[in-house]
C-alpha cells in the first residue's frame, strides 16, 4: 500500500498529515486553519484520487504563510515516501483544467530533480481570501521541493482569482494522478534510477 504519515512541529506550526495514494473513495479531513486552503487541498486530493488528512495548528493570527508553507513541506515528504522507489510509475503527468473564465495548466515530472516554474500569477489579485497571493507560490514551491518534483504551474487566462487557483489545484491533482499511476515494472529513466 502506498501510504505515508508525516509529523512536523516548529515554533510556528504543528502538523500531522496522512496520505494514501490508492484510496479514491475515502473522506478527507483537512484543517489548515485557513478555510480557503482547505478547499484547494480538498480539490487537489479529489482530482488526484488520493486520501488526504491534514491537521495543522499554526500561527494563523500572523497570517497563513507559515501554515501553508509547512503543509506543502509535509505533503511533499509524504508523497515521496508513499511513492517508494518509484518503479512502475508513469513519472510524468499533465493536465489543463478550465474553471468558468479561467484556465490553468499543471505539468509534473516525479524526476527526483526538484524545480518549480510558476507562470501567469500576474493574473491573480494581490489579496485572495484575505491572504497575499504569494502564499500559493510558496505552497507549490515547498510541495515540489520536498516531493522532489519538477512542477510547472501555468495560469493561462482568467479574471477571478478563486477560479484561477481552483483550476490550478484541479490540474495539479489530475497531473499527479497520471504521474503516480503504475503502468510498468521498471523505473522510467535511462539512468535506471530517479534522482
Amino acid at each position: 500500500m502506498r501510504k505515508s504519515s508525516v509529523s512536523r512541529e516548529t515554533l510556528e506550526t504543528k502538523i500531522y498529515l496522512d496520505l494514501d495514494l490508492d484510496r479514491e473513495t475515502a473522506k478527507n479531513e483537512i484543517s489548515t486553519g485557513f478555510a480557503f486552503a482547505d478547499h484547494m487541498l480538498e480539490l487537489m486530493s479529489h482530482w488526484a484520487g488520493i486520501s488526504l488528512n491534514i491537521e495543522c495548528q499554526g500561527d494563523i493570527k500572523v497570517d497563513a504563510h507559515h501554515s501553508l508553507e509547512d503543509v506543502g513541506i509535509c505533503l511533499g515528504q509524504a508523497l515521496i515516501d508513499a511513492l517508494g522507489d518509484r518503479s512502475g510509475i508513469n513519472r510524468v503527468g499533465w493536465a489543463m483544467v478550465p474553471m468558468d473564465e479561467a484556465l490553468a495548466e499543471a505539468v509534473i515530472d516525479v524526476s527526483g530533480r526538484p524545480y518549480l516554474v510558476y507562470k501567469g500569477d500576474n493574473l491573480l489579485t494581490q489579496i485572495i481570501a484575505g491572504q497575499e497571493k504569494d502564499l500559493w507560490r510558496e505552497f507549490f514551491k515547498s510541495f515540489a521541493f520536498n516531493a522532489r518534483l519538477n512542477l510547472h504551474i501555468i495560469f493561462h487566462y482568467g479574471s477571478n482569482s478563486h477560479h484561477l487557483l481552483e483550476s490550478a489545484f484541479k490540474a495539479c491533482g489530475l497531473a499527479l494522478k497520471q504521474a503516480a499511476a503504475i503502468n510498468r515494472t521498471n523505473v522510467l529513466s535511462t539512468k535506471g534510477l530517479l534522482d
